[in-house]
């Protein structure tokens, strides 16, 4: 006798569908399992026996021969528990074939046959509705994040026993459907605020500049500063995510299986924050089966580096690649794929290695070699990627004791949208263009002319200040935004002025 079943596995953060073949015939009673299975998938024939006979149903004694098709690609993870078991009943005659042509079934068996949580319930539910198949079948703690797509009965069920029910039509169970209006409805609802922040005027508006430009900051102060806190709250004025931003960026976390089961999307810009400890596998992404990195979890949101100097040099390298083309590709001998990794940078760090070279009331211990040695660690080819660098200033006792509260995040985010609905009718005719951060140098020519005042300032600066060259596309690009959150169709002086100051680690002060 001969079943087929539907199931579904991940590869990147998109899903592709494996067939499970079951043949059964009359000699020596056993289990293979072929179709390049890892150890997980191998090991499911013991998890499946326990739990269809702890079911009540009298297992097969006859030799089952089970193939993952297509036979060429590596089967991996213990969700394929649940069609294995499927696939033997059906061929045991003990479930109906008439559901099984128009069903994908995908979950983890206890011994008990109680389903568990599995990894990349979303991408499954597209690939599922792609191939124009009618159900869907997860264990009730995925199911959330599946329902979310439309045009599919998506079923959360606890046991084996449920889903013979069902197959057999001997009971009747509701999908589960979830309203993207009512996901939706809770966008941005960010629990942190820019009016918790006392002082630091002059940073918060260079993260205003960088939120409306996609510009990559860097902020330099001494240890109690608040550039961590300033950090934190820097997604929330980002513009909000699209429907598509958030079905991308879910995907990712749920092929990773770090989506809480209580939700079907995320509907906030993501904010990660590795430890300077972190190898380069865990921040870009990798492994034998190759999972997201930091990196991708903070696609279309914040990646938040403290402490810059103290990660390995690298393991910032291998951000130089995500930082330009906006993906991770991870290569293997046999494959290779990609994570998507379109995220902000924002860093922190000392002004030198005691913290205090900038505080105007504590003692800097060092000299000028130790803080050389120190600012070198972070390569030019990694700073040219960074277009804002910020000092933060000490906050003085009378802006901590005041009970004036700051302009509020929700202020702050209509001007930095204005500014990017700007940019999108700017770049509407260059689709890989996104914002003023993203352009080359041809748009840069284009769209960042001065008229003669502002360009004697710049070259003044650049003279004077002893600015890198890598600095003038920089300016030019940050001027161009500063422009935008004003609406100014011509960059004036004043935009010039107030990006030169964004060049910290560029003026001769740090260099010498």
């Amino acid at each position: 006798m001969l079943s087929k079943v539907f199931s579904c596995t991940t590869f990147g953060i998109d899903a592709f569908l494996v067939e499970v073949e079951t043949h059964l015939e009359k000699q020596l009673p056993g289990v293979t399992i072929v179709g390049l299975p890892d150890s997980a998938v191998k090991e499911s024939k013991e998890r499946v026996t326990a739990a269809i006979r702890n079911s009540g149903i009298e297992f097969p004694l006859k030799k089952l021969t089970i193939n993952l098709a297509p036979a060429d690609i590596k089967k991996e993870g213990s969700a394929f528990d649940l069609p294995i078991a499927v696939g033997i009943l059906a061929a045991a005659e003990h479930i109906q074939f008439d559901k099984l042509g128009d069903t994908l079934l995908l979950g983890e068996l206890s011994l008990d046959g109680t389903l568990r949580k599995v990894k990349g319930g979303l991408p499954i539910a597209v690939k599922a509705k792609n191939t124009n198949l009618k159900n869907l079948i997860l264990p009730k703690d995925s199911v959330k994040e599946a329902s979310i797509v439309d045009g599919l009965n998506v079923y959360g069920l606890e046991n084996l026993l449920d889903v013979i029910s069902f197959l057999n039509d001997e009971k009747d169970f509701q999908h589960v459907v979830t309203r993207k209006e009512d996901v939706f409805s809770k966008v941005n609802e960010y629990n942190l605020d820019f009016s918790d922040v006392k002082g630091q005027e002059n940073v918060k508006r260079a993260l205003e500049v960088a939120a409306a430009g996609g510009h990559n900051i860097l902020m330099i102060g001494p240890p109690g500063s608040g550039k961590t806190m300033l950090a934190k709250r820097f997604p929330s004025i980002l513009p909000p995510l699209t429907f598509e931003e958030a079905i991308e960026t879910t995907k990712i976390h749920s092929v990773a299986g770090i989506l809480s089961k209580d939700e079907a999307l995320i509907t906030e810009r993501p904010f990660r924050s590795p430890h300077h400890t972190v190898s380069d596998a865990a921040l870009i992404g990798g492994g034998t089966f190759p999972r997201p990195g930091e990196v991708s979890f903070a696609h279309h949101g914040v990646l938040f580096l403290d402490e810059l100097p103290e990660f390995k040099k690298n393991v910032l390298e291998v951000m130089r690649q995500p930082m330009e083309d906006y993906k991770v590709t991870i290569s293997r001998s046999k494959m290779s794929l990609e994570f998507p990794a379109n995220f902000m940078l924002a860093a922190a760090m000392n002004p030198c290695p005691c913290g205090f070279y900038t505080d105007p009331n504590r003692e800097c211990t060092c000299n000028s070699g130790m803080i050389q040695k120190y600012m070198s660690k972070i390569s030019g080819p990694l700073l040219d990627r960074i277009d804002i660098h910020i000092e933060v200033p000490a906050v003085k006792y009378k802006e901590l004791s005041s009970t004036t509260k700051g302009e509020s995040s929700a202020e702050i985010r209509k001007r930095v949208v204005r500014a990017r609905d700007l940019q999108i009718q700017r770049f509407k005719e260059t689709p890989a263009i996104h914002n003023n951060a993203d352009m080359p140098t041809r748009e840069i020519r284009k769209y960042c002319k001065l008229d003669e005042q502002s360009s004697e300032l710049l070259k003044m600066a650049m003279t004077k200040l002893g600015l890198s060259a890598r600095a003038y596309d920089r300016i030019l690009k940050v001027s161009r935004t500063i422009a935008d959150l004003e609406g100014s169709e011509n960059i004036l002086p004043a935009h010039i002025s107030e990006a030169i100051q964004y060049r910290s680690l560029d003026r001769e002060l740090w260099n010498h």
